[in-house]
């Protein structure tokens, strides 16, 4: 115990360093869990579609159009507000909010959930981290076929 405090006497910037690193580590993971998981892994995010949850796409029509995730829906980022009913009456189900890089959605996860949605999450990384892990994208606009 002896050579603990001489060398913490000795080294007083480097305790004082650690010190602060130390609580520094601890405020910021509880700030994190306090504000909930806001952004998941794409790997978690096909766990959370294949347990029927909606997914909403941020990106612009012509992004959407270019390739998105299977049976998303495309609601740009700026008529996020003007389609609020439309989100509302999905709040039985998760909601999945996509972008490009993942920075949109995490915008639009903490709207929606300051609005009182509870299960909304974002893509960490975007469709950028959806590709990057190989997973399908639909191209091109779905149309119904004739009978």
């Amino acid at each position: 115990m002896d050579t603990y405090l001489e060398f913490a006497s000795n080294h007083m910037i480097l305790v004082t360093a650690l010190m602060f690193s130390f609580f520094l580590l601890i405020f910021t993971e509880l700030r994190r869990k306090a504000g909930g998981i806001t952004s998941i892994e794409p790997q978690a995010a096909v766990s959370l579609i294949n347990a029927d949850a909606v997914v909403i796409d941020l990106r612009s029509a012509e992004a959407f159009a270019r390739g998105h995730i299977v049976n998303a829906k495309n609601i740009p980022f700026d008529e996020l507000e003007a389609n609020r009913e439309k989100l509302a009456k999905m709040q039985a189900k998760s909601i999945l909010a996509v972008c490009d890089a993942g920075v949109t959605s995490g915008r639009a996860v903490n709207s929606l959930r300051k609005s009182g949605m509870e299960s909304v999450y974002g893509l960490k990384g975007g469709i950028a981290a959806w590709t990057q892990a190989n997973l399908p994208l639909v191209t091109g606009k779905k149309t119904k076929g004739k009978k």
